[in-house]
């Protein structure tokens, strides 16, 4: 994971170093979300991501673009039996670095790969069951739950609408076990964003 970090950082100095152009933008966007590994009846979730951008550019047909990003996600779960339900969802919040490679395949037409780190802001549960027609409901603070540091996988295409305007697509996925529960298991975050970016 350190090596992951380190060359990602390697290739923002070299992005900065031979920059023919530099712009900086805005982005937000939806993300479906959910953990995927040792865990059984986790379903996706809306949530949503904001933040900004700078791309640099090397060439006509390559760049690089570095992001900082407040990102919402989670997953929903539920189980049902004869006279049993549980319901919960998991709100985590996180501030993500993600560091793209992208390529113009053609004019205003590109597709990006690259690394991640996110770094946990909160996690929240909120949880309802019932059981014997008794209702019962609760919301926890389960951060501690979740390790603070996320290593992921980006890869993805955008499209400039115009010289500012830009959308894109992006699937996000984890490489790091992010439980913190005592027994061992792995899980791992798993994204698809969708987003839209004004560039300066």
């Amino acid at each position: 994971m350190k090596k992951i970090v380190l060359a990602a950082i390697a290739v923002m100095g070299f992005g900065f170093a031979n920059a023919q152009d530099i712009k900086f933008g805005i982005k937000g966007g939806i993300n479906l979300s959910t953990f995927t590994g040792d865990i059984e009846d986790a379903s996706s979730k809306v949530g949503f991501q904001a933040g900004g951008f700078a791309e640099l550019k090397l060439s006509d047909k390559f760049s690089i673009q570095p992001e900082v990003l407040y990102s919402l996600q989670g997953a929903k779960f539920k189980e049902t039996g004869d006279s049993y339900s549980y319901k919960e969802n998991i709100n985590a919040s996180y501030l993500n670095v993600p560091v793209l490679a992208k390529y113009y395949v053609i004019d205003k037409l590109s597709v990006e790969a690259g690394p991640q780190i996110g770094f946990l802001l909160s996690a929240k549960s909120k949880w309802e069951s019932v059981e014997g027609g008794e209702k019962y409901s609760g919301k926890e603070n389960v951060k501690d739950s979740f390790k603070t540091v996320d290593f992921s996988l980006n890869v993805g295409a955008g499209y400039d609408f115009t010289e500012n305007v830009s959308a894109g697509v992006r699937y996000n996925f984890g490489i790091s076990n992010i439980s913190d529960f005592e027994y061992d298991s792995k899980i791992h975050n798993n994204v698809i964003s969708l987003s839209v970016g004004y560039k300066f």
